[in-house]
């Protein structure tokens, strides 16, 4: 099954955004925890809750990928930073429980002029404060394009994040294109070569979702510049290849394209044109 769907606003709560996957085309989608520059998250109200599960049992919605604010730096050099990061991340995952078995995505991090070292350290740390044995949500660390002091650049750092956490079974890895791309692999001639990298760097059994989107720069730019599909430097064809790849076509793919709400049902109707034996 071709599992898709597109970044929503959580404003109305989960039931509503889970009607609103279905009348884009979807049956999947992504949402902020909480204000993407951060602040408190809204009160989780059971009855929506309750709802919300009944809906996506009768409409085949399985897999929902909760993301963590832009503001969250679990390598950050300043203290309250870091406390911001260690208070959002541990009330995040005791929230995804309302969600049994779902996917929380985060970016690793900047480590501000500490280096790659000192951010996957802690980074590493943050992780084994927050994860917590009886967990269900699986945690993801997005690829990163690799600007600035980002750290997850590179399969390796991801890598060494991994092989740092206690509980790293509770740890997975969201691939978007466009930072891949950007970070300078070459997923546009060299998709299987990407891959084979990434299995024998960190496994393929870590990645749990793709972030599919376009990239306004050319391959190895570490911009972070996402594009519409079909519309940038990676093009319909290559993420065409992407969507149906043997070892991703079964997993759930998110757009996170500089769309508003139309532009996202046209992409996956599109996209849903481009799959192959669905």
């Amino acid at each position: 099954m071709f599992t898709i769907g597109c970044h929503l606003s959580a404003s109305k709560g989960y039931l509503a955004m889970a009607k609103q996957a279905v009348d884009l085309g979807g049956n999947t989608f992504q949402f902020f925890t909480r204000n993407p520059r951060g602040g408190m998250a809204k009160a989780i109200d059971p009855a929506d809750i309750s709802a919300f599960h009944a809906f996506c049992e009768a409409h085949g919605i399985r897999t929902i990928l909760a993301h963590a604010p832009y503001t969250l730096n679990a390598c950050a050099a300043d203290a309250r930073v870091m406390d911001f990061c260690l208070r959002t991340m541990a009330d995040d995952l005791q929230r995804m429980e309302y969600t049994p078995g779902q996917l929380y995505n985060f970016h690793p991090g900047s480590h501000v002029q500490q280096g790659v070292e000192t951010g996957i350290e802690k980074i590493s740390a943050t992780l084994n404060q927050v994860l917590f044995a009886d967990m269900t949500t699986t945690v993801l660390l997005e690829t990163m394009a690799g600007k600035g002091s980002e750290v997850g650049g590179t399969f390796e750092q991801l890598r060494e994040i991994i092989d740092r956490t206690t509980l790293s079974d509770k740890l997975g890895v969201c691939l978007d294109t466009c930072h891949v791309h950007d970070g300078g692999y070459d997923i546009v001639h060299d998709l299987d070569g990407v891959l084979t990298q990434f299995d024998r760097v960190i496994g393929l059994s870590r990645l749990k979702a793709i972030h599919l989107n376009d990239s306004k720069n050319p391959c190895g730019a570490r911009k972070d510049r996402h594009e519409k599909i079909g519309e940038g430097h990676i093009g319909l064809q290559a993420l065409t290849r992407v969507i149906n790849h043997p070892a991703l076509r079964d997993l759930p793919f998110f757009l996170e394209t500089p769309n508003e709400l139309p532009g996202y049902a046209a992409e996956i109707a599109l996209l849903r044109a481009q799959r192959t034996d669905d």
